[in-house]
Parts: C-alpha cells; structure tokens; sequence
C-alpha cells in the first residue's frame, strides 16, 4: 500500500470538487475552494477522524467497502476509482452501476453541433442527455428514455436500416453491462423488463452477439418530412462507460436539407436527464 501516494490523489481530488457539484452549499468561510474534510466523510459514510488519517497518509489498510464509498463521494471516474484501489494496494470490487450523469464538456457538445442531432447514452441504452434536433428527428424519447426498450418494446426502428438492425447491437452492448454492472438493480429491471416482453430480446440474447460502436446508415420515417437517410456515428466516452451519437446527413443531400430545417425550428435548449435515470 502506497500511503503517501494515496493521501496525495486524495487531497488533491477533494479540493478540485466544488461543493456545488455534489448540491452542497458553498459558504462564506471557505479557505479553499475544494470540498472540506469532513463533508467527504460524511458523504463516504465513515467519521472524520478516519478520513483525515487517510489523507495524512497515517490510517489503517482501507477496505473495498470505504475505498468504493470514497470514490463515489468524490466522484471519481472509474479510471481514477481503479487507481486509487492500486494505491491501496486492494483488488477492486466492480462498480455497482453504470455513470448516469453528464460530464459538463460532453454536455457542451450538444449545443455546439446545431446542425447534427446528438444523444448521450449510459452502458444501458439510457438517454442521459440529447439536443433539439434529435428529439425533432428521432421523435418523442419518453419521461425515461432507453434507446434499447425504444427498439424491442415500442416498435421505434429504422424504415431501412444499412449494416445490420439495431437488435444485436443492443443486445451485444447490455451483455457487456451487464457483467460489468452485476450489482445495478436498474439494469436487472431493464433486462428483466426485455425478456418478459420481447421474444426477439430473449432470442438474440442467446446467441451472445458481439459488437463494436462505429458507422451506420439508415432511413427514417419522419412524419413531416418524409423518409430522411441519415448517418449515425459512434464517440465512446471510457472514462464513463458512455456513447455519443452523432446523425447527420450527407452534405448537400436532401437529408442534410431536413436536418437544417428540423434545427431551425426546434427549441433552442438541449434536453438531459440528471443523476441516476429510472428504467
């Protein structure tokens, strides 16, 4: 166990948090502009007294349990909750559920790209966070949106999809979550939720599909404007788990014509689930 190591990383992550970031009031006697010692506590569920040994490098051999509790508490992605299990010198249990919030720059994106519609997604499928034009395009996500219920339970498919259907996709990636997320009682739901009610799920699920995030085309519906041919690419964000989608249309297509449409008059704001979205 490196202690200096670990009271180092942990100092240093505390006081880059902003009180605000985790809903706590920020004061008028704040001598730093980080998180104080015993709200970390407080939040990791362990006494003050134990975190401030902590982070004097002069505490006992942290078990899983306080190492998961304090990684949550300064919400540290799942690279830096790794690294601070190796500081400790303690094999790492696997995180109880996926990130479901959205990292401010990933966020920024959505309003920065007017003319593509963007959607953020957890390991779920979940809709973290989406910008006008997607809802303009892709329709009515719903109060707790989830692209893969979207696709086996409400009928909400591509007219023409090119390079496969959505289904082994989606399949391939809540296999995925789901070993890495054993414990994530949303995710049990949602699976539960699919195999009970899609048979095409309960099929594709056991032939153990595989697949990588990338490019693919395919023709909407839109009732408006007719069929739309749109591209959908891929940005995976690691450090949280998550994809971005990015669909646009060919330059100079008509396609691309509809996308600038649909973006000039949809509302101006993009759309994001905070925190932890129910199933």
């Amino acid at each position: 166990m490196s202690r200096q190591e670990l009271a180092r990383f942990l100092r240093d992550r505390r006081e880059k948090l902003r009180p605000a970031d985790l809903g706590l009031p920020a004061g008028t006697r704040r001598r730093t502009p980080g998180l104080r010692r015993e709200e970390v506590a407080g939040l990791a569920a362990v006494s003050v007294d134990y975190y401030v040994r902590l982070e004097q490098a002069r505490g006992p051999h942290p078990s899983a349990r306080v190492l998961d509790a304090v990684a949550g508490a300064l919400r540290l992605s799942p690279a830096e909750r790794a690294h601070v299990f190796r500081l400790a010198g303690t094999d790492p249990a696997p995180p109880i559920g996926p990130v479901r919030t959205v990292r401010p720059h990933v966020a920024g994106l959505l309003t920065r790209l007017p003319e593509t519609g963007v959607v953020v997604t957890d390991a779920t499928y979940t809709v973290l966070a989406r910008n006008p034009l997607a809802d303009a395009l892709l329709g009515d996500f719903g109060p707790h949106p989830n692209l893969a219920r979207r696709y086996f339970l409400q009928g909400q498919r591509a007219e023409r999809p090119e390079g496969g259907p959505f289904g082994p996709i989606a399949v391939a990636r809540l296999r995925a979550a789901a070993d890495r997320y054993p414990r994530d009682e949303p995710l049990r739901r949602l699976l539960a939720d699919l195999r009970e009610r899609s048979e095409e799920f309960r099929e594709l699920w056991r032939t153990h599909p595989v697949h990588a995030p990338g490019h693919r085309r395919k023709t909407l519906a839109h009732p408006d404007l007719g069929r739309v041919r749109v591209n959908c690419d891929v940005l995976a964000v690691p450090e949280d788990d998550q994809q971005i989608v990015f669909v646009t249309g060919d330059p100079g297509t008509a396609s691309a014509r509809a996308l600038r449409h649909l973006a000039r008059v949809s509302p101006a704001r993009e759309r994001e689930t905070p925190g932890r979205a129910p199933q």
